[in-house]
């Protein structure tokens, strides 16, 4: 009962060098994404009505500076690791 409401990043590591880390962050509610963003892509896109005004938003604010520093921060330090 109740609501559901969770996000997840995922860095992908598709070859040793750093230019091959893919940063997937999703958001879901209630067991739908509702909006993504993909470093790969550059941008946050919607899924639903919700999340594509969220994503409109998102782009055009600090939020899409923040979520492309998270590919600094949190993949690109840990590659040695995923490789390891």
């Amino acid at each position: 009962d109740g609501y559901f409401h969770h996000m997840m990043r995922q860095c992908r590591y598709s070859s040793k060098d750093l230019q091959g880390i893919e940063l997937i962050t999703s958001y879901v509610f209630n067991q739908v994404e509702n909006i993504r963003f993909n470093s790969t892509v550059g941008k946050y896109v919607g899924y639903t009505e919700h999340g594509v005004k969220n994503a409109e938003a998102w782009n055009k604010g600090p939020e899409l500076a923040q979520e492309l520093g998270q590919l600094e921060r949190v993949c690109k330090p840990n590659a040695a690791i995923a490789y390891s």
